[in-house]
């Protein structure tokens, strides 16, 4: 983390220019809204990855799925550590090796989310615009290796984040996680200034580029095709799959633009402590509705709140995920049943 996803990365608060020690009040709300997101974001994300393990067919769609929760799930386990981050007042226990293994996580996550999101709108847009091809090659085979580089790309451009991110003692003896350019002195040379500078240049275009709007650009471009196609030829768009997709999209779109614009006023060195600080408090708000809510979006988009009451958790679950009929002929029968 430099200071980010949700992720949630640790520079989000660490940096301790712009992180008062004392606890005030809109943090210490911070730290419980992190606490709760953690519960829900466990149990919610939880009950998705083990129905899709455990009791589900294993689908082209459903290994989309199964590795897009499996990010939310890696979020939700690294949010303790940050918790207990701002209730200490922004003072670092867990040791430099911690701080440089959590900041690569949180962007693993970030990365590898924003991917497969690209990826499974690639995959609708083939299934619904290319349909001949989509059948001939859209195959489990291909799937699995598609998610295997995903998750190779998320790691490479992780790695920096291992080296980057590091430990600094403050005068007042406490401890941040912070950005290896958040730890330049007045007695360092200009040259290490400029480097410093330099590689925080760097290192937000590349999370921007790679991470937000490359991803973004390939959702809405699929998703118009897709319209289009379907207004062309008077389709229904499809259905329930369709839906959930969408929400994710939706989720990761406003849970991680606050993020990087966060990112980008950090750019400037000129800004308010308290503008900072008030762009702090949405990254954290944003991150804990994409981790805590899209496991609710998956389960509620689509469905009416009667049906929602009477239908099972379970069945409700397992049904979230079913793919259309005419691609894998897994979803449900006339009787309601998961084929």
């Amino acid at each position: 983390m430099e200071q980010s996803n949700t992720t949630l990365p640790s520079e989000t608060w660490a940096n301790s220019s712009q992180s008062p020690a004392p606890m005030g009040a809109p943090y210490m709300a911070a730290a419980m809204l992190l606490f709760a997101t953690f519960l829900v974001g466990l149990v919610g994300n939880g009950l998705y990855l083990w129905v899709l393990v455990m009791k589900m067919k294993r689908t082209v769609t459903t290994i989309w799925f199964l590795h897009l929760v499996s990010c939310s799930v890696l979020f939700t386990l690294l949010i303790p550590f940050f918790t207990v981050y701002i209730l200490l007042g922004f003072h670092w226990v867990f040791g430099t090796g911690m701080c440089k293994v959590l900041s690569a996580c949180t962007h693993l996550g970030m990365f590898s989310s924003a991917f497969l999101l690209a990826l499974i709108s690639l995959d609708r847009y083939t299934f619904t615009c290319h349909p001949i091809w989509s059948r001939r090659y859209r195959t489990m085979s291909w799937a699995q290796k598609l998610v295997a580089g995903v998750w190779l790309c998320s790691f490479a451009l992780s790695v920096p984040y291992l080296v980057f991110q590091e430990t600094s003692e403050l005068e007042s003896s406490r401890i941040t996680c912070v950005d290896y350019y958040d730890t330049s002195r007045d007695q360092d040379r200009a040259e290490t200034q400029a480097w410093r500078q330099h590689t925080h240049v760097v290192l937000f275009l590349v999370r921007f580029l790679l991470g937000f709007l490359l991803p973004f650009c390939i959702i809405a471009g699929c998703y118009s095709q897709m319209g289009l196609k379907m207004m062309e030829k008077g389709l229904a768009r499809s259905g329930k799959p369709f839906k959930v997709m969408v929400a994710a999209v939706v989720s990761f779109f406003f849970g991680w633009l606050p993020y990087h614009l966060y990112y980008g006023l950090t750019l400037f060195k000129d800004l308010s402590k308290s503008l900072m600080g008030i762009c702090q408090l949405i990254c954290i708000a944003m991150f804990c509705f994409n981790v805590c809510f899209t496991p609710i979006l998956y389960l509620f988009v689509g469905q009416t709140f009667h049906q929602v009451l009477r239908t099972s958790l379970f069945t409700l679950v397992k049904t979230a995920f079913y793919e259309d009929l005419d691609s894998d002929g897994v979803g449900p029968d006339s009787s309601g049943r998961i084929r």
